[in-house]
C-alpha cells in the first residue's frame, strides 16, 4: 500500500508540476445585484411557458458582461429556454441592436438544479456607467411552485406567455414587482474598479422610495461615487423584514452572509444596516437584546474582515412612533450605535441616525425624510443618508 501510494505520488506531482493556474485577463466586478428569495407563486397565476423581463439600472460600465441567473430556492430544476440582455428604452421595450443573448457553457437553454444558480459565457456588450438594462428569461412549459425572485424591485418588470426574450416590445404584457430568476450581473471593468456591498432591511431595499425612480440610498450613494470620478459598484443586499438572527423575509443575514456579501465579484467594503427588525418585531418572544444583536453583528464583522472586506457600520435610523415601538427597544437601538464606535471594531461609521433624525426629538425620523409610517425615510431622506457617507471611506 505504502509503494502503490509513493508512486501515485510521484505520478501526480509530475503531472501537476508544470500546471499553473491560468492569470485572470478580465478584471470582472459585480456592477448590480439582488439578494434571491423564495417566492411562492400565487394561485391560479402559472409561471412556467413565461418571459420575465427584468428592468434594472447598473453602477460601473463594462465593454463585457455576464449576467447570474438563479433557482437557489427553486425546489426542483428549472429548465430556462433563452436568455437575452439588452439596453432598456423604457415601458418594457429595449433599444434597437442592443439585443445580446446569453448563453450557458456554449448553450441557449439550459437547466438550473434545485438551489443552485449559473454564470453567463461573456458577452462582448459596452455598457456606460449607471445603463438601463432588461434581461429577458424564458422558462419552460413546467411545474414552478417557488420563484427565486427578489420581492421589492421598486422597479416595474414584465411577464408574458411564451418567448419574448428579444422582442423589441412586450405586448399583452402584465406588470411585475418583482426581478425574477436574475440576481447579479458582471461586467469586465478597469482594473482599479471594485464593489460595494450594501446589506440591510427594508431601508436598504428602498421601502417607500418612488418607483423606477432609483431613490434608494445605494442609488443616491452610487451616483456620488461616479460623480467623484470613484470606479465602485454598490450592490444593494437589502431584503424587506430582513433580520440579522432570525429568518422571515428572506433568510437571515448570518445565512445569507456568503452568498450575498463573500461570493460578490470585487467586494472591496460591506456597508452593514441591520437590526432594526430584530428589535422590532411583531412576535415579542422573538425580538432581540442589544447583546444578542452584537453577538449577530460580530459574525458578520469577523466574518468580512477574515475575506478582506472592509466593514463601514451604519447606525440604526430612528423609529419612535412607529408601530409597535417602545422606550425599552430604543435603548436597544441607541445602545447598538453607541457600540459601533468601539475601537478597533470596525473599519469606519456612517451616522444615518444623526442624517435623519429629527433635531427636537432625536428619537422620531424628521418630519421632512419620513415617508408616512415613521419607519421609512422618503427619497428626501434616503439621498440624506446617501450624502452623510464619507467617500474617503472607499479608497
Amino acid at each position: 500500500m505504502r509503494i502503490w501510494s509513493r508512486a501515485l505520488s510521484l505520478v501526480c506531482g509530475s503531472a501537476l508540476s508544470g500546471v499553473a493556474a491560468a492569470a485572470p485577463t478580465v478584471h470582472w466586478v459585480g456592477t448590480w445585484a439582488a439578494a434571491p428569495m423564495a417566492c411562492p407563486v400565487k394561485s391560479g397565476e402559472s409561471a412556467a411557458d413565461s418571459t420575465y423581463r427584468n428592468v434594472m439600472r447598473i453602477g460601473v460600465g463594462g465593454r463585457r458582461i455576464r449576467v447570474q441567473l438563479t433557482n437557489e430556492f427553486g425546489s426542483s430544476p428549472l429548465k430556462v429556454d433563452s436568455a437575452h440582455i439588452a439596453v432598456d428604452s423604457g415601458d418594457g421595450a429595449i433599444e434597437a441592436g442592443t439585443d445580446h443573448p446569453l448563453t450557458f457553457g456554449g448553450h441557449s437553454s439550459f437547466v438550473i438544479p434545485a438551489g443552485a444558480f449559473l454564470v453567463s459565457d461573456e458577452v462582448p456588450m459596452d455598457l456606460r456607467a449607471l445603463a438601463k438594462v432588461s434581461i429577458s428569461v424564458h422558462v419552460a412549459d413546467q411545474e414552478i411552485a417557488t420563484k427565486s425572485c427578489h420581492v421589492l424591485a421598486s422597479t416595474t418588470n414584465y411577464v408574458v406567455k411564451g418567448d419574448a426574450t428579444n422582442a423589441r416590445k412586450m405586448n399583452n404584457a402584465r406588470s411585475a414587482d418583482s426581478w425574477s430568476f436574475v440576481k447579479g450581473i458582471e461586467v469586465g471593468a478597469e482594473r482599479n474598479s471594485f464593489s460595494i456591498v450594501a446589506l440591510g432591511d427594508s431601508i436598504t431595499d428602498g421601502a417607500a422610495s418612488t418607483p423606477n425612480a432609483n431613490h434608494r440610498w445605494p442609488d443616491f450613494l452610487q451616483e456620488r461615487l461616479l460623480d467623484k470620478k470613484v470606479a465602485a459598484a454598490v450592490l444593494n443586499e437589502g431584503i424587506i423584514g430582513n433580520r440579522v438572527l432570525r429568518t422571515e423575509w428572506g433568510q437571515n443575514s448570518l445565512a445569507r452572509f456568503d452568498r450575498d456579501v463573500l461570493a460578490q465579484r470585487g467586494a472591496r467594503y460591506l456597508i452593514i444596516l441591520e437590526g432594526i427588525n430584530d428589535i422590532n418585531w411583531s412576535t415579542p418572544e422573538e425580538e432581540a437584546s442589544a447583546d444578542e444583536l452584537i453577538a449577530g453583528i460580530s459574525q458578520l464583522v469577523a466574518r468580512a474582515h477574515a475575506h478582506g472586506i472592509a466593514v463601514i457600520a451604519a447606525t440604526l435610523t430612528p423609529c419612535a412612533d412607529s408601530d409597535g415601538f417602545s422606550d425599552k427597544k430604543e435603548q436597544i437601538r441607541t445602545a447598538i450605535n453607541r457600540w459601533y464606535h468601539t475601537p478597533g471594531l470596525v473599519d469606519g461609521v456612517v451616522d444615518f441616525d444623526a442624517a435623519v433624525r429629527d433635531p427636537s426629538k432625536p428619537s422620531v425620523l424628521n418630519p421632512a425624510y419620513d415617508s408616512g409610517d415613521h419607519l421609512h425615510p422618503n427619497d428626501a431622506g434616503y439621498a440624506a443618508m446617501a450624502k452623510a457617507i464619507d467617500l474617503s471611506l472607499f479608497r
